[in-house]
C-alpha cells in the first residue's frame, strides 16, 4: 500500500481514482466533513497526508491536535487563510496550495459576476422565472455598459493579471493597487496605483483578487466603499473575509453602489441572507473554480503535491 492519506472533500471521479491507486487513502463520501471529522479520521488513519478544502478550517488549535504521523497539508485553493501556515511549521509539517491551475477560470468567472452586475442578470432571470408578465419601456431595467469603463484590481497576482487581460477585451481601462508594481511587461498597459484608496475613486467597476489575512480582513468597509464614484459596481471572487458585509449591504441599499457580483462571503454556506433579498446582487455559491477540468488539475495538483512530499522530495507549491 502507499503513503496513508486523508481526502477531506470528494473529488473528481479521476482525482479519486488516483488517490485510491496511488496511496492508502481515506476519501470523504460526502461535504459534510467539518474540522472536527477531519481530525477523527487523520487519527483513526494514522494518515501522512492530507488534502483539504477552504471550508474547513485548520488553526493552531486543531495544529495542535495533528498526530506526529501527519507530515503534509495540501489545500485546493490558491488561497491558504484557513490553515495556521506558521503553527504548521512549527510542528515540522509542509503547507501546500494549487496556484495556476485555477487561474483561468477564476477570471473567466470574475468575468461572469462583473457583467451579471452591470446588466441585471439576477433581475432580468427573475423576471422571466415569474412569467415576463409585460414588455417594458426603453427606460425601464436598464443596466450599465461594461466596455470602456475604468475597471480597478486590487491584487494583480496570476488571477487579478488574467481578469485584466479579459477586461482590455471589453475596451475597458485597468487600474490596480498591490504591495508592489509589476514589471512593465507584466503590465499590458495597466495602470499602477500604490495608494489603494487613492484608486477607489477612479473605479467605475472594482474587482478584488487579493489574499484574505489580518492585513486585508474588511479592507471594504464603510470608508472604502464611500470612495467609489457613486453608481460603482463591485465584485468579488477572492475572499469574503475582505469585505464588511455590513457596509456592503448599506453601499447597495443607498444606490451609492449600482450592483454588485459576489462569488464569496464572510461565513460560508452560512451567508447574511440580506443579501439575498437585494435585487441588484448577482450571488453564487463560491463557485469560480468549479468545472470539471479545474477541479480535475487542482486535485491532481494537491496529489502532486503530497507524492513529491510523502516521497522524500521538495513540494511544488510550499506555501
Amino acid at each position: 500500500m502507499g503513503h496513508r492519506i486523508v481526502v477531506a472533500r470528494p473529488m473528481t471521479e479521476a482525482v479519486a481514482a488516483r488517490a485510491r491507486t496511488e496511496f492508502d487513502a481515506v476519501l470523504a463520501a460526502d461535504s459534510a466533513w467539518d474540522t472536527e471529522a477531519v481530525l477523527h479520521q487523520l487519527a483513526a488513519h494514522e494518515a501522512e497526508g492530507l488534502v483539504t478544502w477552504v471550508t474547513i478550517r485548520m488553526d493552531a488549535a486543531a495544529i495542535a491536535r495533528l498526530r506526529p504521523s501527519l507530515r503534509v497539508i495540501a489545500t485546493c485553493s490558491v488561497g491558504f487563510d484557513h490553515i495556521d501556515a506558521a503553527a504548521a511549521r512549527t510542528r515540522g509539517i509542509v503547507v501546500t496550495n494549487t496556484p495556476d491551475v485555477l487561474t483561468d477560470c477564476t477570471a473567466d468567472f470574475t468575468m461572469l459576476l462583473l457583467l451579471a452586475a452591470c446588466r441585471r442578470a439576477a433581475e432580468y432571470d427573475a423576471i422571466m422565472r415569474a412569467g415576463w408578465a409585460r414588455s417594458y419601456a426603453v427606460n425601464e431595467m436598464l443596466g450599465l455598459r461594461a466596455s470602456g469603463k475604468t475597471l480597478g484590481i486590487l491584487g494583480m497576482g496570476r488571477i487579478g493579471q488574467a481578469v485584466a487581460r479579459r477586461a482590455r477585451g471589453f475596451g475597458m481601462q485597468v487600474l490596480y493597487s498591490d504591495i508592489r508594481r509589476l514589471p512593465a511587461a507584466l503590465e499590458d498597459g495597466s495602470e499602477f496605483v500604490a495608494d489603494f484608496r487613492a484608486m477607489l475613486p477612479r473605479c467605475q467597476i472594482l474587482s478584488l483578487h487579493a489574499p484574505g489575512g489580518p492585513e486585508t480582513d474588511r479592507i471594504m468597509d464603510r470608508e472604502t466603499f464611500a470612495l467609489l464614484p457613486r453608481g460603482a459596481v463591485f465584485v468579488n471572487a477572492a475572499r469574503g473575509a475582505l469585505v464588511d458585509e455590513e457596509a456592503l449591504i448599506a453601499a447597495l441599499q443607498s444606490g451609492h453602489l449600482f450592483a454588485a457580483g459576489l462569488d464569496v462571503f464572510r461565513a460560508e454556506p452560512a451567508f447574511d441572507r440580506r443579501l439575498a433579498t437585494l435585487p441588484n446582487v448577482f450571488l453564487a455559491p463560491h463557485m469560480a473554480s468549479a468545472t470539471e477540468e479545474t477541479r480535475t488539475a487542482m486535485g491532481m495538483r494537491a496529489l502532486d503535491n503530497l507524492a513529491a512530499v510523502l516521497g522524500g522530495r521538495a513540494p511544488l507549491d510550499p506555501v
